[in-house]
């Protein structure tokens, strides 16, 4: 939880679910207190899933006890207890919190309520404070409450934790319960059954079961190992890109995966995002020069971010605006160079397509790379594939002239649409992030966030729901973020379209036009996949490990019934190997009962079982991981069907 408050007002707009969980959270309170008294609550909010509370207490809470827990909350509802409001006074407030009596069933005394004593002192002078009764339980609280517990039955607590008060690790530890609410029993079956599904899609228990990427803790926390299987998946997924950017007119680029930091500090992302970015790589002969100056981390770390005098007139000088401050300029003498781990491939390629003078004729440029980055993220955020510290984006950058934008950006649009259709993601909401005027979180331009409306009006052809959103532009220009649903109903924020009128300006980026005039291109970002890391997680989860066969690492897998099969057996996996097939040899001794089982277990998309039929009649019994059999297939017949559903991309 943030330690920024909500105000008054923010609490009245809850919604009807919100208030029937923030109730929830009072009566969960309710029955812990009755089991065990001596509870000491800080704060219990609703969340997207449910709600949670947080509280110290010498028994640890575990699983074993939430039945014990729900049964209390359970008779809590049936009593139909009735939540009161009541304004208090700073002074009874604190009264009652000194008492023990605000965050209990009754007045604790020795045990007074210190989490509540130091809420009540976070509230601003004016402010109303207030606390709501249900039965015997009394709680500091702004509301707003259901109106009866009875309404709070359809309740399930979900999962224990530790979190430190107020999101402080110089706080005490507490212990945070989880539940979930819902107004009819129907809904809570229904999302607990979506949870039951979602674990079993889990990427990080499918990718360790059918060994697709690893993460060892002797490389270190976020970084991905893709296991041979797992690097087939992406492979596929690159070569389908692939085939669609050079369809556009897209050129391959590779670029290192370090810049120097001055390239950093000219885009704007260091030392501005420094929160975000791996620490500065600085050279051996720099680090002993500072060394022997005598020099504090803080001093280094200063002389890194500072910047040239000349290197400021120049941007400020393009922008027209005070864009790197005075304050930030050392003397070149003080100071350090230094190179940054990539956590973005453009400017990388705004410096190729600096490379050589550009004329009219020559745009649109379109420079692609599958680019891996790196991003600092904190250690308890970090989650298998989906949150990770490197990764790779199927990265591109366009270079164009005014005129060609939105024809380029329905280009983008029309690619990302390309990529979702084609794996079955066909449910997915477009997000349109623009600028808040108000905001000085952006570097772009003025004028940046209010050229044509070219992204709101792209996204109305797509034929798809979309929202405008003010203050979620990139912050060097508005952009177009896809959020796509998988088949359980969970949002994925993928693939995404960005317009930049900024980068163009701060690295000088000319061509020359018609008119034999110097002009500025403007510059797109798009990845219609985003990270292929994070794009696999959600794809693994998508397809719940049931890869449609052309993304499958193995294909087929060929099973033998016995010895006498094995010559034709042989004859079909070099047959299959011939036409690009991946495909396997199991001709263990298992029972072919068990042999089928395992491929099962795999999620091989094509079993063919071969016996002494079969190998006979140059046949294949053929089933799928899904369909079950399939019925016997003359080998050829096979083959040819499966390199039609392969070429196609079949789901």
């Amino acid at each position: 939880m943030s330690a920024e408050r909500k105000t008054l007002e923010e609490r009245a707009q809850m919604s009807d679910l919100e208030r029937l969980r923030h109730s929830c959270a009072h009566i969960m309170a309710t029955a812990i207190l009755r089991i065990w008294p001596d509870a000491q609550f800080a704060y219990g909010p609703p969340v997207e899933s449910g709600f949670y509370y947080d509280f110290d207490l010498k028994h640890r809470i575990t699983p074993d006890d939430f039945e014990k827990i729900e049964a209390e909350m359970k008779k809590i509802a049936k009593e139909n207890q009735k939540f009161e409001k009541r304004v208090l006074s700073r002074e009874e407030a604190i009264a009652l919190a000194e008492s023990g009596r605000l965050g209990g069933l009754s007045e604790r005394p020795g045990n007074a309520s210190q989490f509540k004593l130091d809420l009540i002192a976070k509230i601003p002078e004016g402010e109303e404070i207030s606390c709501y009764q249900n039965g015997e339980f009394l709680d500091l609280c702004a509301g707003p409450h259901v109106n009866y517990t009875s309404k709070c039955k359809n309740v399930k607590l979900m999962s224990i934790a530790s979190a430190y008060y107020m999101g402080d690790e110089s706080k005490p530890q507490l212990q945070r319960l989880y539940g979930t609410a819902f107004p009819s029993s129907e809904e809570l079956a229904k999302h607990l059954e979506q949870l039951e599904e979602a674990k079993k899609r889990d990427h990080r228990k499918l990718g360790r079961e059918l060994q697709l990427f690893a993460i060892d803790e002797k490389v270190g926390q976020g970084l991905i190992l893709w296991l041979p299987k797992g690097a087939v998946i992406r492979q596929e997924l690159q070569n389908f890109i692939g085939e669609e950017l050079r369809k556009q007119g897209y050129q391959q680029v590779f670029t290192p995966h370090i810049g120097k930091l001055e390239l950093y500090k000219t885009s704007g992302h260091f030392p501005y995002y420094k929160e975000s970015q791996f620490s500065p790589v600085v050279e051996n002969d720099e680090l002993a020069k500072a060394a022997d100056c005598g020099c504090s981390c803080a001093e280094v770390m200063a002389r890194l971010e500072g910047v040239s005098k000349k290197l400021r007139e120049e941007i400020n000088s393009r922008t027209g605006q005070d864009t790197i401050t005075a304050d930030r300029v050392m003397p070149e003498e003080d100071l350090m160079d230094g190179f940054l781990l990539k956590p973005m491939n453009c400017p990388h390629h705004i410096r190729i397509y600096a490379q050589s003078p550009k004329s009219y004729r020559d745009l649109p440029v379109r420079l692609a790379e599958f680019g891996t980055v790196y991003r600092w993220e904190q250690s308890g955020e970090l989650g298998g594939l989906t949150r990770v510290r490197g990764f790779t984006q199927d990265d591109a950058h366009l270079f164009c002239t005014e005129d060609q934008v939105e024809q380029e950006i329905m280009g983008c649009l029309s690619l990302v649409k390309t990529v979702l259709t084609t794996l079955g993601m066909s449910d997915y909401r477009v997000r349109v992030g623009l600028r808040d005027p108000d905001s000085n979180k952006y570097t772009a331009l003025p004028k940046a966030g209010t050229r044509p409306r070219l992204l709101p009006q792209g996204a109305s052809t797509l034929g798809v729901p979309f929202t405008e959103e003010p203050g979620e532009a990139a912050f060097y220009g508005p952009k177009i973020d896809f959020v796509v649903k998988d088949v359980i109903g969970r949002e994925w924020q993928l693939g995404t379209v960005q317009v930049d009128y900024n980068n163009p300006v701060r690295f000088d980026l000319t061509y020359i036009g018609a008119d034999n005039a110097a002009h500025r291109p403007v510059m797109i970002h798009r990845a219609p996949f985003g990270s292929m890391e994070r794009f696999t997680g959600v794809l693994i989860e998508h397809f719940a490990g049931h890869f449609p066969v052309w993304l499958a690492p193995e294909q087929v897998r060929v099973l033998t019934v016995s010895e006498k099969s094995d010559a034709f057996a042989n004859e079909v996996l070099n047959e299959l190997k011939a036409k690009g097939v991946r495909v396997v040899l199991d001709q263990s001794s298992d029972k072919i009962g068990a042999k089928i089982r395992n491929a099962q277990i795999d999620k091989i998309p094509y079993m063919l079982v071969i016996g002494e039929k079969e190998a006979n009649s140059g046949a294949v019994a053929v089933r799928h991981s899904k369909k079950g059999d399939l019925g016997v297939k003359a080998l050829g017949e096979f083959v040819t069907g499966l390199q039609e559903e392969i070429a196609e991309r079949k789901l």
